[in-house]
């Protein structure tokens, strides 16, 4: 037993109260105490690291089943990459939110957010990962409506009311697997899967309710509203946090049930790679159209989930074949990790100079300059998969994946999916650069000279974060890391033969040249029409909002149809109860997003 595995998960959930209370006393003092948390957690993730894979530990105490906590090399990179992520941005955040009346809370939730996603992720089962998961929900909720402004409340009632949907789903898919397989251990799932001679539809029932109520965390279509309307309103550090590391929570509970329970079902694959493509899609068409700054990159990340959940999707249809999906989906969520960090931290120097997002208010700020310029720079180069940096590795990977995907199963489906896949890469491309021309290259009608006149804008801690969570775009865009690291952590993903790809072959080169090329058309297109006498237009109809015109109606109806059924069956019946519980819970979530309609 490894009990220093405890310590990620209960010193941050003992530390936020602590937090709090220096914070309500001396203004400012609670950032000293989440900052030595973070830092702590990131010299355990280190300590860790050198731990030898496979240890364990455990606490019986706090449930009938108990929790249980695992290390393998998935887990040790991203205790790292968990860390990490929260401590830049809380270096971030002592000059964004200073000392705030709602600093304090803040605080709070900051830390036990932390110790949730360091339980999700060193769960050794679904239930341990389930719990967690739902703590991170709830204490996740505060960041979306720490401004309390209109558009913070009405966001966070969205973000609470899928968290609320997406956790019920998980639950019952997970109640399903159990009974289907009589475990819910990691480690065992592949191997009673393989042994299960029940119901397929049981199982593939449970499986669905699991997929959509985790892939509601990461923003996976249809569940995906969330995630554009939350970001802008949250502070730039929460927003960096949510795309970052709380997506990657869903992607955790997506991927130990694809790829253990479905491993080589080329059926369930297809389902997650047509999900997959939606979202990244999607997503990538989103970002191109949107001209707020926090927007854009929240549509970003609903496309690079996209890309992930194509890599898991590869991950089963090739079984033991999948070692360029295993590599690919690791890397690619690592690198979105550190890109979602840079560039969102970039938003917040931006938010905290000029209070705005909006591209037209915004534009010719970065001018001139360096360190700004270069951190966006390289995020923007990253997560756009131009060669020599750490995004064009991962998607190159990925890329592969689908194409042996396409070898396996001939037909249009999969060869649809690899077009789609370089299209999405090109928008990926071009609303990277539609935001840099806009920041850095364009200049300001009317504020130009004011911009120009300005003289510090970042104090030298947020500086020293910005350019330390960059350098990881530089340092993992040589192949020898990446191989490394991927060799180390794709076992989680169910790696099967070990794969080494030509990253600067001719064919790999071809593969981004043509996305890159999309991108730049892509880009001149957008310029022609959506940019008029200098300024970005917003084109898309307010009436394409699915949240208004479908999500919410839906709700609404379900709680009625709910309510239907009890009527119908009678309360003393099994079903009419059944109903009724559900229509209470379809009530509330309900009753949570029409209040702030």
């Amino acid at each position: 037993m490894n009990y220093l595995l405890l310590v990620p998960v209960l010193l941050p959930l003992a530390a936020g109260p602590v937090a709090y209370a220096a914070g309500r006393k001396k203004p400012g003092s609670g950032f000293a105490v989440s900052l030595a948390v973070c830092g702590a957690c990131l010299a355990l993730a280190a300590a860790l690291a050198l731990s030898p894979a496979g240890s364990s530990a455990g606490l019986g105490m706090l449930s009938a089943q108990g929790l249980g906590f695992t290390l393998d090399g998935f887990r040790q990179l991203y205790l790292l990459v968990i860390a990490f992520a929260f401590l830049a941005t809380e270096v971030v955040a002592v000059e964004y939110m200073k000392s705030g009346e709602r600093t304090p809370r803040y605080q709070l939730f900051l830390l036990l957010t932390l110790g949730a996603v360091n339980g999700v992720f060193l769960s050794s089962d679904l239930m341990t990962a389930f719990t967690f998961y739902e703590i991170a929900s709830f204490t996740s909720f505060v960041w979306v409506i720490q401004e309390e402004t209109p558009g913070a409340i009405r966001a966070a009632k969205t973000y609470l009311a899928v968290a609320v949907i997406g956790g019920l789903l998980a639950f019952m898919g997970i109640l399903i697997i159990e009974r289907c397989l009589g475990t819910l251990c990691i480690a065992s799932l592949r191997e009673a899967a393989a042994a299960y001679s029940g119901s397929r539809s049981l199982l593939y029932t449970g499986g669905l309710l699991a997929l959509f109520g985790f892939g509601a965390k990461a923003g996976m279509f249809p569940l995906h509203i969330w995630l554009p309307k939350a970001h802008p309103v949250a502070p730039a550090p929460a927003s960096a946090l949510l795309s970052g590391i709380l997506t990657k929570v869903g992607v955790f509970g997506v991927a130990a049930v694809s790829v253990n329970v479905f491993y080589g079902d080329v059926r369930w694959g297809s389902v997650v790679l047509l999900l997959g493509v939606i979202t990244m899609v999607l997503g990538g068409a989103m970002g191109v159209l949107s001209i707020d700054l926090k927007r854009t990159l929240a549509c970003s990340s609903m496309s690079q989930i996209g890309f992930v959940l194509v890599g898991v999707a590869c991950c089963c249809i090739l079984g033991e074949e999948n070692g360029f999906a295993a590599f690919g989906t690791v890397l690619h969520m690592l690198n979105h990790s550190i890109f979602k960090v840079v560039l969102f931290c970039c938003a917040g120097v931006i938010y905290m100079n000029l209070h705005a997002l909006d591209l037209n208010d915004i534009r010719g700020f970065g001018r001139g300059r360096k360190l700004l310029t270069a951190a966006f720079l390289l995020g923007a180069l990253g997560i756009s998969g131009v060669p020599l940096f750490s995004g064009y590795i991962s998607k190159t990977l990925l890329h592969e994946a689908l194409v042996e995907c396409a070898e396996l199963l001939p037909g249009w489906a999969v060869s649809s999916a690899e077009w789609l896949f370089l299209i999405s890469g090109g928008c990926t491309a071009a609303y990277m650069a539609k935001l840099f021309v806009a920041i850095f290259i364009e200049k300001n009608p009317e504020r130009q000279p004011e911009f120009e006149q300005r003289g510090r804008i970042m104090s030298a801690p947020t500086a020293a974060a910005l350019a330390v969570s960059a350098l990881p775009v530089l340092v993992l865009g040589v192949p020898a890391v990446m191989n490394r690291i991927g060799l180390s952590a794709a076992g989680f993903f169910g790696l099967g033969e070990v794969k080494y790809a030509s990253f600067f072959s001719l064919e790999a080169l071809k593969g981004s040249a043509i996305s890159l090329a999309i991108g730049a058309m892509v880009y001149l297109l957008m310029r022609r029409f959506t940019v008029k006498d200098g300024r970005h237009l917003n084109v898309v109809p307010k009436k394409l909002d699915l949240e208004d015109s479908f999500y919410r109606p839906l709700l609404n109806g379900l709680a009625a149809g709910f309510g239907a059924v009890v009527s119908l069956f009678g309360e003393n019946r099994i079903t009419g109860k059944l109903a009724k519980a559900v229509m209470l819970v379809g009530g509330a979530a309900s009753k949570v997003v029409s209040e702030s309609t």
